[in-house]
């Protein structure tokens, strides 16, 4: 075995040397080719490298292949339970292409967002993965060292952008009009706040169900994307005598904590509130009541980002991807748990 005491690094000579064979069987071996080897040496390779205790130095492999074989990963909130299943699928995707994951949180601040994407292309990353707090993000220093960038999260094409989302717009607009079809008249909108001027996708979709049916907007109140702002969204909308039927609210995050608010004021759901959120997490099923809620694919969309970051796919394609309207028992319309409805891409 290796001796502890030895501090210097054990090269592929070592692994050559002891094996009896030239370091470029070693490398054969280690890579699984170009070249073939034979099952008796392979055997004394491997034997060598688990005797010497031999492993890859990844920087130098980066600098002779040109390749670090690392995807950057830009979030804005780790502890959102829908980025933390991103981040988890995204790099279940990379692995499976011999890829590990540098992973980055943004905390929702643009500069901070800024000094991570500096960070991970300094570190040598192949692609970038970023889910930007900023509609049109400044990724000028990846762009400068060819470092290929992948927007997620994102609802739309947006031109001179690799960009992968769901069709949102299309996704409120199901789970409002399932509201409006089980009789609720009065369907409010709980939403985060967003840096852009023109209107988000699931407000879009909110308002379109409603003029579709020739209902009139419900209040809407916009608060951070978090349990604490969903909690103080609802306490307000909520606490008058005279208040909405229904709710439909942008993330799984805030709906948890407005079910919190709701209980609070004595208002039971479904009973008295219906509610619908947006993303699909774990989280939603787990609340309590279970949430109907419009469920993002996760697993498919971190596949089409792996695969975008590792393309030569035009710098503008947009991938996107249908959701589903996951029926349980806060909205209350007797479905039974779990009941799945896919909602297409919009044409």
């Amino acid at each position: 075995m290796r001796n502890p005491q030895t501090t210097r690094r054990i090269t592929r000579a070592d692994v050559a040397r002891l094996a009896g064979v030239s370091t470029a069987v070693v490398s054969y071996v280690l890579n699984n080719g170009p070249a073939p080897v034979a099952p008796a040496t392979r055997e004394r390779v491997e034997n060598a490298i688990e005797v010497l205790g031999y492993r890859r130095n990844a920087s130098a492999r980066a600098l002779a292949t040109g390749s670090s074989r690392l995807l950057g990963v830009i979030l804005p909130d780790i502890g959102n339970p829908f980025f933390s299943e991103v981040a988890l699928s995204i790099e279940a995707a990379a692995n499976l292409h011999g890829y590990a994951v540098l992973l980055s949180n943004s905390n929702n601040e643009p500069h901070t967002e800024l000094d991570a994407i500096q960070n991970l292309v300094e570190r040598g990353v192949d692609s970038l993965l970023l889910s930007s707090v900023l509609p049109v993000p400044d990724v000028t220093v990846a762009q400068r060292a060819n470092v290929r960038t992948v927007l997620l999260n994102v609802f739309m094409p947006r031109p001179g952008y690799l960009t992968v989302g769901v069709d949102a717009t299309a996704g409120a607009y199901a789970a409002v009009s399932h509201l409006i079809d089980h009789g609720h008249r009065s369907v409010a909108l709980i939403i985060g706040r967003v840096n852009s001027p023109s209107l988000e996708a699931r407000e879009e979709g909110w308002l379109r169900a409603l003029d579709d049916a020739h209902v009139n907007p419900g209040p809407i109140i916009r608060t951070a994307f978090s349990r604490e702002g969903g909690h103080e969204a609802a306490k307000r909308m909520f606490s008058a005598r005279e208040h909405p039927t229904a709710v439909f609210i942008s993330s799984d995050l805030q709906a948890v904590g407005a079910l919190s608010a709701l209980h609070e004021l004595g208002l039971r759901v479904p009973e008295d509130i219906a509610v619908i959120s947006f993303d699909g997490t774990a989280e939603s099923k787990f609340a309590i009541p279970a949430l109907t809620t419009v469920r993002q694919p996760i697993a498919e969309m971190s596949t089409a980002l792996v695969e975008l970051a590792l393309s030569t796919a035009p710098s503008d394609e947009h991938r996107s991807f249908p959701t589903e309207l996951i029926i349980r028992e806060s909205c209350g319309t007797n479905h039974p748990t779990d009941h799945r409805r896919r909602v297409p891409v919009a044409d």
